[in-house]
């Protein structure tokens, strides 16, 4: 644990007269993600509570407090080709990815862990869960009768906000599945919008409706709908940060954690410290993370790769399976540790497929990125770190060794690139507590607390019309035309009765010959 937690440990008033019971359910089994879990898990079992947690990947060394619980299934995408990935349409990963998730959901209910859990008279304080896919093991918080807090491993998701009143305007907030920075066109705000409307009633459908039928079928028709299950959520703990990502409103069950896995206290193996070391020129660092599989890239496209780093004086890191032919400056290796790496100050840029963590570890250690986006929300990290001026966008299509080395060559020797990094890394750090200390502080918030009702927004109490003011609109319009047909008819009156007074005049001024006002005149003359 780094010394700033320590320090925060000690500093911080102990309101917690007892160590809390935690319950982490983890559904989803996407390997990367657990770094941010077991991170925050860890330190809440330093802090003296007693976590259990439910999960695909126990830790690999126990720590005190700390119960692994397996529920290992189906798993979602791991070790992919990229042809398997280039291969897939997002309509057809979206079909993958709910059939998968949901084929997750139901063998849950056949692990004993899980049958355990659910007869089990322990009493717990609190509950943690993924925030992605399905809420099928949202039952438990009724079972124990709970709070529930939820952390997502990305940034905020389209069907986040309605859980907790926050607001989600994609006028200038896009979406996890749109490549768009904050500053979008009509056409990009179109699209946006439709997205976002889209993909919650994906997640409706495919998701809310069939896992409805599950919390029922396990948790006894006494269990409230997964609405209402989803609406009592007491905090949302979500990485992202608006240095990176889009500045937004939040209410405060919305609380920004992004970089919570960055532990800076790391150091390189003394081999990989001297290779570092050593490279006068400068290292390149490239990595697609621990679910793409780089000796998966077609032939040629490999091929682009390697001639190109055999043109550059820079060394070169690689984590890749073992493949041949590679030149002399480029070392490889199936796992690097990855923050390490990039904080070392040989380091010049970092070859990236834009997974979330990834960048994170890059803009904290100021390193510029060249990034080959692939699927999720890969697109959208990428397009933000190129807004920002920190990364250059290579397409996997425009893979060539012309291309390779025309954004290599542009990131490191365009002074730019690595100056918007280190201000960017500046941004990212400067917070009054770490992301870490900010979600430790959060939970046991609500823990004190007893689910901290008084943090919920009243706009979960609202209708959908009432939220979007329309019956305040409706009202407005109403008596603005009920105000203008008002001043139209009176106008209207006004009008004839002028003009028929008008009129009256003319006939009597107008109807009487001309030798009648004669003699009046006559008749009226003082002089006579």
């Amino acid at each position: 644990m780094k010394l700033s937690h320590v320090l925060f440990i000690c500093a911080l008033p102990i309101w917690i007269s007892e160590a809390a019971r935690i319950l982490g359910l983890i559904n989803y089994s996407g390997r990367s993600q657990y770094v941010v879990f077991h991170t925050y898990f860890k330190a809440l079992a330093a802090r003296g509570h007693h976590v259990d947690v439910y999960g695909h990947y126990p830790l690999n060394k126990p720590v005190s407090n700390y119960t692994d619980f397996s529920i290992a299934s189906t798993a979602l995408l791991q070790d992919v080709s990229v042809q398997q990935i280039k291969g897939m349409r997002f309509l057809q990963f979206l079909t993958y990815f709910k059939n998968k998730l949901l084929d997750s959901c139901r063998n849950l209910f056949n692990n004993q862990n899980i049958l355990n859990l659910m007869n089990s008279n322990t009493t717990y304080d609190v509950m943690i869960t993924h925030l992605l896919g399905p809420d099928c093991l949202i039952g438990f918080s009724h079972r124990f009768k709970i709070p529930l807090v939820y952390i997502a491993t990305s940034v905020s998701l389209p069907w986040l906000g309605h859980r907790i009143g926050n607001p989600e305007n994609p006028a200038y907030i896009p979406n996890l599945f749109v490549p768009f920075t904050d500053k979008m066109n009509f056409w990009e705000r179109l699209v946006n919008t439709l997205s976002y409307w889209g993909l919650n009633i994906w997640y409706y459908t495919v998701f809310d409706i069939p896992t409805e039928e599950m919390l029922k079928q396990n948790f006894g028709k006494d269990c409230p709908s997964i609405h209402e299950l989803q609406q009592s959520t007491s905090l949302i703990l979500v990485n992202s940060h608006f240095s990176i990502n889009t500045a937004r409103p939040a209410v405060p069950t919305f609380q920004e954690i992004g970089g919570l896995h960055i532990n800076s206290d790391g150091k390189l193996p003394e081999d990989l410290q001297t290779y570092l070391n050593d490279a006068k020129e400068g290292v390149i660092y490239f990595s697609l993370g621990t679910m793409i599989r780089s000796e998966t890239f077609t032939e040629t496209k490999m091929r682009a790769f390697i001639d190109a780093f055999s043109q550059l004086p820079q060394r070169v890191l690689w984590k890749i399976g073992n493949i041949s032919g590679l030149p002399t400056n480029v070392k490889i290796g199936t796992w690097f540790p990855q923050l390490e790496v990039l904080k070392h100050p040989n380091v010049r840029v970092f070859i990236t497929h834009g997974g979330l963590l990834g960048i994170q570890e890059a803009i904290y250690a100021g390193v510029p990125m060249i990034g080959i986006p692939m699927l999720h929300d890969q697109p959208l990290n990428v397009k933000n770190c190129v807004s920002k001026g920190v990364a250059v966008q290579l397409d996997y299509d425009s893979i060539t060794t012309e291309n390779v080395l025309k954004a290599l060559k542009k990131v490191m020797h365009e002074p730019s690139y690595r100056t918007n990094a280190k201000r960017l890394s500046q941004l990212f750090r400067d917070r009054p507590q770490s992301a870490l200390d900010t979600a430790i502080y959060w939970t046991e918030y609500v823990i004190r607390h007893r689910g901290a009702p008084h943090l919920r927004s009243a706009a979960l109490d609202l209708t959908w019309y009432q939220y979007l003011l329309l019956d305040v609109i409706l009202v407005i319009i109403g008596f603005a035309i009920i105000v203008g047909f008002m001043i139209f008819y009176s106008f209207k009156i006004m009008l004839k009765l002028v003009t028929g007074n008008v009129s009256h005049a003319a006939v009597k001024n107008h109807s009487f010959p001309k030798s009648f006002f004669e003699k009046a005149t006559k008749n009226t003359n003082p002089s006579k």
